[in-house]
């Protein structure tokens, strides 16, 4: 299901015998589906078993990599009881080796990011003809109507889930709607909590500074440690996205603690998205600061990803607007998000995160902003 059925009735849909729904929660890069949080918060209070799915646009390995990270971005913080699953149909002019390529990045990605198991959901023709049989390794969720059974495409000897009609009908649902069989392969097995990782502990200790790091290409683990005179070890801890730290990559953000009494320099990577007031505000210096130690910036307004600062990191400096045994987070803010809830969240006022983030209008904040919070709770 997706922004396509619009307004569900969810205590209809359970009884009318339906087990499991797979939400859509997004697509491509930036697309959130608007009825997402709608549709989970709703099955969910019905007793529905649930399970995701993103629809993959990336035409590259990077972009497959970008598009796994905003899909784990989107879910992080949610319930699910199903495996995590790759839409990929929408090819383009991809070759049958790029297709292969971008799949198996993307679900790598995702079940490093999460720890989640995926799912590849394909078209009957897909399955047999593009997928190659390295992918055979996530369980197949086929898409073949008009039969009655999938048959056999020469690589998966089985599925998990079978879409057997485009055009089902559910009470509580207006209109057609996709209908599924699925065996106990699509399960995980139990429900998961998929953690939050959007608030990051600034540490009080003054002989470390806290830094986020981008990953570039070519950065491994051991050669991120030895730059900033820390250990993989320390590193890994700190970021729970970190599940294997022989695979990292590049657009990944770290949190990094140098062992420096001194705030020292940092090279910053942009990107997508970034703007000079951000980067300023995540490390605690000003737009006029980095302009001045970059003279590749003609423009403050007109930054690119891909350039390289460098920046006085100075993160470590005290936060005011609260009690000092207050705790120093730095928070991305989400979908959806208000001033309102975050500081009722963190036990902070509207106006002091407002004040402490430079924010003009407390009614108008973006997702994916980064704001420091005092959190007095």
């Amino acid at each position: 299901m997706s922004n396509w059925q619009r307004n569900i009735d969810f205590n209809a849909v359970k009884n009318s015998g339906i087990d499991v729904v797979y939400i859509k929660s997004s697509e491509g890069r930036s697309f959130i589906d608007p009825y997402f949080e709608t549709n989970y918060n709703n099955a969910r209070a019905n007793g529905l078993k649930v399970g995701f799915y993103h629809y993959v646009t990336a035409r590259s390995i990077e972009q497959a990599r970008e598009q796994a990270l905003f899909f784990e971005n989107v879910i992080n913080g949610k319930h699910v009881d199903c495996r995590l699953a790759m839409d990929f149909e929408d090819f383009g002019d991809l070759s049958v080796s790029q297709i292969n390529e971008i799949s198996k990045v993307f679900l790598e990605t995702l079940e490093n990011a999460t720890n989640i198991k995926a799912v590849i959901y394909s078209n009957a023709y897909s399955a047999r003809t593009i997928f190659s049989s390295e992918l055979t390794k996530y369980p197949l969720w086929v898409a073949n109507y008009g039969v009655s059974a999938p048959g056999s495409n020469g690589k998966w000897d089985s599925w998990v889930g079978w879409q057997y009609t485009s055009t089902g009908t559910v009470n509580g649902i207006s209109g057609y709607v996709d209908r599924n069989q699925f065996t106990d392969g699509i399960f995980l097995s139990t429900d998961i909590h998929i953690p939050d990782s959007d608030i990051k502990p600034i540490p009080d200790d003054n002989t470390s500074n806290t830094i986020t790091y981008t990953v570039k290409s070519g950065d491994t683990l051991s050669q991120i440690a030895l730059n900033y005179g820390t250990t993989v070890s320390s590193i890994v801890a700190l970021n729970p996205i970190i599940k294997n730290p022989n695979l990292i990559y590049p657009g990944q953000q770290f949190v990094i603690q140098t062992n420096s009494k001194s705030s020292g320099t940092i090279n910053y990577t942009v990107k997508k998205g970034d703007t000079l007031s951000q980067i300023a505000l995540v490390y605690g210096t000003s737009v006029s600061s980095i302009v001045s130690q970059n003279p590749i910036i003609k423009n403050p307004n007109l930054i690119y990803p891909g350039q390289v600062f460098i920046i006085n990191n100075n993160s470590n400096t005290s936060i005011t607007g609260g009690n000092n045994s207050c705790g120093k987070i730095l928070y991305k803010i989400k979908y959806g998000d208000t001033l309102s809830e975050i500081a009722l969240r963190y036990g902070d006022t509207v106006e002091e995160i407002a004040t402490l983030n430079n924010i003009s209008n407390p009614n108008m904040i973006y997702a994916g902003s980064i704001i420091r919070i005092q959190n007095c709770k």
